[in-house]
């Protein structure tokens, strides 16, 4: 047996049928699509057509907005949750998915709903305004993990249009 000699096994190496090429090919003519009718035309049905019936493109609601691909996803601790840690405890993500609060792998939010009745030092990513008040109130303190958020500078509604340069081409000469 050489490599010349090799061969596939018979009928598993079938040819394709060519179609369009002569009546005695079995598939000439009208290749296999019948006589006339928008079938047998070249362009056919457009993409998405439905036979009449309204597409399915064009019956779902199309709803207002877009949905934001950089919105941030936090788990939410209210502050009434924290009194089940003991008086001085450092409160930081670990401890509160050990204590089953906040699932792991998220960013975390303290909120202020609630009322706080220990001196904690939470370390969190975000708090609200009410939340931070609480914790410093009680003697306790907060500490924001992660980078600071950045806001960009204040827009005002109005446009403002460019102010002309003045330019020593444009002004006339002083006459001495």
């Amino acid at each position: 047996m050489r490599l010349h000699e090799l061969t596939p096994p018979a009928g598993s190496r079938k040819r394709r049928q060519r179609i369009g090429r002569g009546t005695g090919s079995g598939r000439g003519k009208t290749s296999g699509r019948g006589q006339k009718g928008q079938n047998a035309r070249s362009e056919g049905f457009r993409v998405g057509f439905e036979g009449g019936q309204m597409p399915l493109a064009q019956r779902i609601p199309k709803l207002p907005g877009f949905k934001n691909p950089f919105k941030k996803v936090y788990e939410v601790v209210n502050i009434s949750k924290l009194h089940r840690f003991d008086d001085g405890t450092t409160v930081d993500a670990e401890v509160l998915v050990g204590a089953g609060l906040a699932r792991p792998g998220f960013e975390i939010k303290v909120l202020g709903t609630g009322d706080m009745r220990r001196k904690l030092t939470v370390e969190a990513h975000a708090f609200s305004n009410s939340a931070r008040e609480a914790i410093e109130a009680k003697g306790g303190s907060v500490k924001v993990l992660g980078k600071p958020r950045q806001r960009g500078p204040k827009r005002s509604g109005k446009k403002e249009s460019p102010k002309p340069t003045v330019t020593e081409e444009s002004t006339p000469p002083a006459e001495a």
